[in-house]
């Protein structure tokens, strides 16, 4: 059986840049992991939340195409499960900073059918019950 999994931002950042070693560790060890699984996918949201003006689009790419990932646009059906998301939680009170992104990207995977590869799963476990979540917590890896 082929599992796909869509990969959160942090994950990619802690292989990409400067990252405490456990996290890099382990989010290395993670995706390796995952693409034995099954395909590795990247939404279009990642991708924009990666864009740094010292690393170019081309250089990203490079960096990360040992993956092999499977690069999707953000599926119109998980834009409402999203925003329903994201309006739950600030009527909880959450701050507005930085938080849309994340609700689109646990939608997309979820709406998709792809488990979300995270090292941030609260949030994402909060407003997405069903969404098959790999994090640090639920996914323990050895060393590499």
């Amino acid at each position: 059986m082929t599992i796909s999994t869509l990969v959160d931002t942090n994950v990619l950042i802690d292989i990409l840049g400067p990252a405490e070693m456990d996290a890099r560790r382990w989010s290395l060890a993670a995706l390796k992991q995952t693409l034995a699984d099954g395909p590795v996918v990247f939404s279009a949201i990642v991708w924009a939340e990666l864009s740094k003006p010292s690393l170019g689009e081309d250089a990203l790419a490079r960096a990360l195409a040992w993956l092999r990932p499977l690069c999707e646009d953000l599926p119109f059906s998980a834009a409402y499960p999203a925003g329903s998301a994201h309006n739950l939680y600030r009527m909880r009170g959450g701050r507005r900073e930085r938080t849309l992104p994340d609700f689109l990207i646990g939608a997309h995977a979820l709406v998709a059918g792809h488990r979300l590869l995270t090292r941030d799963p609260a949030r994402y476990r909060s407003y997405f019950p069903g969404l098959n979540i790999l994090s640090p917590e639920t996914y323990p890896l050895g060393d590499d």
